[in-house]
């Protein structure tokens, strides 16, 4: 099965959140990654939905039947701006510290925490260049890991190319 990513814009109302991961879970489309927060309008909400499914038209038609659910629509690497925040600990003795601090500088990873064996570094980006990332410092043994779970939207919208410095305001 593949991974689809979804952009979903719903009401900003009690429940709604719950209302699109049952909905997934009863269908048998299994939640990779689930991210929800406030949009630009007033009242909206933006889920990014990434799930594995094999008739993602059939999750899109299902998701639009849901009360509160205002736009759904399938987002593409191409078609999509995607990223997603991890929080990485890595073992690290200390002679090993310029190396992997090295190999965090080229990934623009940052370092939030620093023990007498470890290094935490938090970094941002796509999910592949977090991934390429892990693989650089797995070697060194990943002592934990956690990832936000991806945020996406479109490239360019239309009404956004539309927007001019006056119609903004």
């Amino acid at each position: 099965m593949s991974h689809h990513t979804l952009s979903v814009i719903v009401e900003d109302k009690p429940g709604v959140l719950a209302r699109v991961s049952a909905m997934c879970s009863n269908r048998g489309f299994n939640i990779h990654s689930l991210a929800v927060g406030p949009t630009h309008m007033e009242g909206r909400s933006h889920i990014t939905l990434v799930v594995d499914a094999p008739e993602v038209e059939q999750l899109k038609k299902q998701l639009h039947k849901l009360v509160n659910v205002i736009k759904v629509q399938e987002l593409t690497a191409e078609t999509a701006l995607e990223t997603e925040v991890m929080l990485i600990r890595v073992y690290c003795e200390p002679a090993q510290r310029g190396e992997i601090g090295a190999t965090a500088d080229l990934f623009g990873a940052r370092m939030v925490d620093l023990t007498p064996n470890s290094i935490a570094f938090e970094i941002c980006g796509t999910p592949k260049r977090l991934a390429d990332f892990l693989e650089q410092v797995r070697p060194y043994g990943v002592v934990d890991l956690v990832k936000s779970g991806r945020i996406a939207m479109k490239q360019r919208s239309e009404t956004s190319l539309a927007l001019t410095p006056a119609s903004r305001s």
